[in-house]
């Protein structure tokens, strides 16, 4: 009877969890709420541009600190709900790294130390501007293959810094003397090849070149071939797969966000299965306890009826037969 009893009370705030759930659920997931919180973002990006005008950040600084209140209460809702919708599957929640990001943004602003600095709170309103992502699937997937491309962007940068250090110290060997303002130091001539890494000036800096010695056109000429053309088709390379991978993973979202309703439903026939056996087994104990209450039952008169059998013929005489 204790175990049913903790049952039952553990099942009426599950039903009720599973139930805000499903209300909070179908409120986040409805289109006009998802516009919504798109319109508050833009609404709250129009304000940071608003108040880059001095003028009018002074003549409406009070309607604006309003404005600013009001787009957070928004966002601090909106997170809220999405809470509340994962309140059956709060792993769900934590998996989804858009939501980590937006709980992050929406905490932050009620930290005191952030709401007393207000270049930090500036930049994390400013950060709210990338949740657009959330509401634009495109958007999601570049930001997606850009955050996945970072290992092999940086396997890139150190070949692509290797690369620029080689031809700095060449450049500054052959070209420091006769051109110190691009190749007087390392830090000059690395800047000057960063600079014509794009073919923004190599033209005149060929020329320049060959004006100290013809090899000149050599050494430009395999930098511009190694570094334009090989090192940035590589980092395309990388960004393309990325990009592709992200793809894939945005068409395989909707499949899993279907796995929960399933697994939901799979609880419930697990949950009413359970009850059905839990009930049968009541019943059988209650069988055999009234079983058990029978047979003693009978025990008791078949024992009355020998003793008094037994009186009977003790009694008797002894000729009687």
């Amino acid at each position: 009877m204790q175990d049913q009893h903790n049952n039952g009370t553990e099942a009426i705030p599950r039903s009720a969890r599973l139930e805000l759930a499903r209300r909070c659920r179908t409120v986040t997931e409805a289109r006009w709420f998802a516009l919504s919180v798109f319109a508050v973002i833009l609404a709250n990006a129009a304000l940071l541009g608003v108040e880059t005008y001095p003028g009018l950040a002074a003549d409406w600084h009070h309607w604006l600190r309003l404005a600013e209140h009001t787009c957070l209460a928004a966002f601090t809702v909106e997170i809220l709900l999405r809470l509340a919708a994962h309140a059956d599957r709060p792993r769900d929640f934590v998996k989804d790294p858009w939501n980590l990001f937006d709980l992050a943004v929406v905490l932050c602003a009620f930290l005191p130390v952030v709401r007393e600095n207000t270049t930090v709170l500036r930049l994390l309103r400013l950060a709210r501007v990338l949740r657009t992502a959330r509401f634009l699937p495109q958007l999601r997937v570049v930001l997606v293959a850009v955050a996945r491309s970072l290992p092999g962007t940086l396997s890139f940068l150190l070949v692509g810094g290797l690369v620029l250090y080689v031809y700095a110290m060449v450049g500054w060997v052959f070209f420091g003397h006769q051109d110190p303002q691009h190749y007087g130091s390392i830090g000059r001539a690395v800047l000057t090849l960063f600079l014509l890494m794009t073919l923004d000036g190599i033209g005149d800096a060929v020329h320049a070149g060959l004006e100290i010695s013809r090899w000149s056109l050599v050494y430009y000429a395999s930098y511009v071939l190694l570094a334009s053309f090989v090192l940035v088709n590589v980092l395309i390379g990388v960004v393309l797969t990325s990009l592709d991978d992200a793809r894939e993973t945005e068409r395989d979202e909707p499949q899993q966000q279907t796995l929960p309703a399933s697994e939901d439903e799979g609880r419930r026939l697990l949950l009413a299965r359970i009850a059905t056996a839990r009930r049968a087994l009541d019943d059988l104990e209650q069988d055999l306890v009234q079983s058990a209450v029978r047979t003693a039952d009978v025990g008791e008169v078949t024992g009355g009826n020998g003793d008094s059998c037994y009186i009977a013929q003790s009694s008797s005489p002894r000729g009687a037969p």
